[in-house]
């Protein structure tokens, strides 16, 4: 064991750096000047007799004890942020961010949210939604869900959940027997980025992508479930949107059966993010929960 403690103001200094990998941006998080930073750092490899960051001209990485040693103090300082705010409670902005699809922030957060707000009512949640899959970092950001493979290279992930989509049109628009021919009349409603969905479906019934059916192109799901309703044609949309988009008024009639897709629901495990927060972590708890039931 180490003769002396270990200054837990060098620690944070030391996980703020490792997050960052620059010392202007983590004296600007920590309220510190960039020289207090580097001399916090050069008195933790000191006390601990071994180098945790490659200094090089503008660029500055972990060591390997470096990278062997910044998730254990992470956890170490979040623990300590945890039992701190059981124990004694906090006085400061209990805020959440989350980074979500537009379509599910629309028909499958927006919802359930206030569920979590009236069991934590100290807790403010902000809501950002994308339609793209932004790779460029997780500033500002506390908790993001992803629709994919789980493959992403920016970040590790956890997966939440499988899918499966299924056919929709508007309500009464398909009551014939044979309701894959009123399908393959269209029109089609392909949502950009998922153009393959459709041939999964023919694919599932046995039956070829048809050729030449005439379509629209959207770029949210939303889209998709709002055109179908008003009589635009055909779309395959994930269930879950399908069931939220019905919840409070039928707009949409489901035409066939579920298809699984390889996609589904991640939640991000950004390497280089601060400290979970408790009340990040009792939102990611709610959410695992959410989709759990659902399964």
């Amino acid at each position: 064991m180490l003769g002396k403690h270990i200054n837990l103001t060098w620690l944070r200094t030391f996980e703020a750096a490792a997050r960052h990998l620059n010392f202007t941006e983590t004296a600007a998080e920590l309220g510190l000047t960039q020289t207090a930073v580097s001399l916090h750092i050069r008195s933790l490899e000191s006390r601990l007799g071994n180098r945790l960051f490659h200094r090089r001209a503008r660029h500055l990485s972990l060591t390997e004890i470096g990278q062997a040693y910044v998730p254990t103090v992470r956890q170490s300082l979040s623990d300590i942020s945890l039992t701190t705010a059981s124990l004694f409670g906090t006085t400061t902005s209990r805020m959440v961010t989350l980074k979500a699809p537009i379509s599910t922030c629309a028909l499958w957060l927006a919802p359930r949210l206030p569920k979590f707000r009236a069991v934590h009512p100290d807790i403010e949640l902000r809501l950002v939604s994308y339609i793209w899959t932004d790779t460029t970092g997780f500033d500002d950001v506390d908790v993001e869900l992803r629709v994919g493979r789980g493959d992403w290279k920016d970040a590790a992930s956890e997966k939440l959940s499988d899918e499966t989509i299924v056919p929709i049109c508007g309500v009464g628009l398909n009551s014939g027997a044979s309701k894959i021919q009123g399908i393959l009349t269209g029109p089609l409603i392909h949502v950009l980025g998922q153009e393959a969905d459709w041939g999964r479906y023919f694919a599932a019934q046995d039956i070829a992508m048809p050729p030449g059916i005439s379509g629209y192109f959207v770029d949210t799901m939303t889209a998709a479930i709002e055109l179908a309703a008003t009589g635009g044609g055909y779309a395959v949309v994930m269930t879950r949107l399908v069931e939220m988009a019905n919840a409070t008024n039928e707009r949409v009639s489901v035409v066939g059966g579920e298809v699984s897709i390889p996609n589904g629901y991640y939640l991000m495990r950004p390497r280089s993010k601060r400290s979970k927060r408790p009340e990040v972590l009792l939102f990611e708890d709610w959410l695992f929960k959410e989709f759990s039931d659902e399964s």
